[in-house]
């Protein structure tokens, strides 16, 4: 299967990474997501990977608790989510890197952009943790400026249905899901893709994104060789 895009950045939530259990970690989806990143590696894409922290905490749905200190709880959910994967990873014969936007020399690597281009080009996944590590930024926001730091071809968002739709197909029979989508139609219609702050940076560094479902842990890297898969949201539709 050849391959469509040399380098991608692959957003994972939290809460795939709990599978039906909704909270923590669970080890046969993992495994699962973790052999679609091997599959898709296998092909010849360089791979980064941005992880949420939903899995562990909510920071938005924190109460009364300061915005900054919510939110920097969420930073570290997101390394343990970053360890976990790598070990994982690991663990399948890849070479898993961690890097954190916060500084814990004991845990992981700082993020730096050259350091992560290197490791890529030199066949290992790297995995970001703690967001942008700044509040107020969303994991989505940190995976639209890791893609454009490293030079990704492309935004994977893996996400728990198969594309996006018109409305929530959950609770709607007649949703309409969309193959294609502009960036200018996402933000005008406020379309759950991501939210504005990062649809915008894609937008503005010409990064499309594919939005699909992690259900199916092959589609990474079907995804990866080009095929027609979930909803392409681009600058042309």
């Amino acid at each position: 299967m050849p391959v469509k895009y040399k380098r991608i950045l692959l957003k994972l939530s939290g809460e795939a990474l709990a599978g039906e259990k909704g909270a923590g970690l669970d080890e046969a989806t993992m495994r699962a997501i973790c052999g679609g990143i091997r599959e898709a590696q296998r092909l010849g894409t360089q791979i980064g990977i941005v992880v949420g922290g939903g899995n562990f905490w909510r920071g938005r749905s924190s109460g009364e608790m300061e915005r900054t200190r919510a939110d920097t709880i969420g930073m570290l959910a997101t390394a343990m989510n970053a360890l976990a994967v790598a070990d994982m990873l690991n663990q399948m014969g890849a070479d898993a890197r961690v890097q954190a936007a916060l500084v814990m020399p004991q845990v992981a690597e700082p993020f730096n952009r050259d350091s992560a281009v290197r490791h890529l080009e030199q066949g290992r996944v790297v995995v970001f943790a703690c967001g942008t590590g700044c509040p107020f930024f969303s994991t989505d926001t940190a995976s639209a400026l890791r893609a454009a730091e490293i030079g990704a071809d492309i935004m994977f968002k893996a996400t728990m249905v198969d594309g996006v739709y018109d409305k929530d197909p959950k609770k709607y029979t007649d949703a309409k899901k969309y193959d294609t989508l502009t960036f200018s139609r996402v933000l005008a219609e406020q379309l759950q893709v991501m939210d504005s702050t990062a649809a915008t940076l894609c937008r503005d560094n010409h990064l499309p994104i594919l939005v699909f479902d992690i259900g199916d842990s092959q589609n990474i890297a079907r995804a990866a060789a080009g095929e027609q898969i979930g909803t392409l949201v681009a600058e042309q539709a």
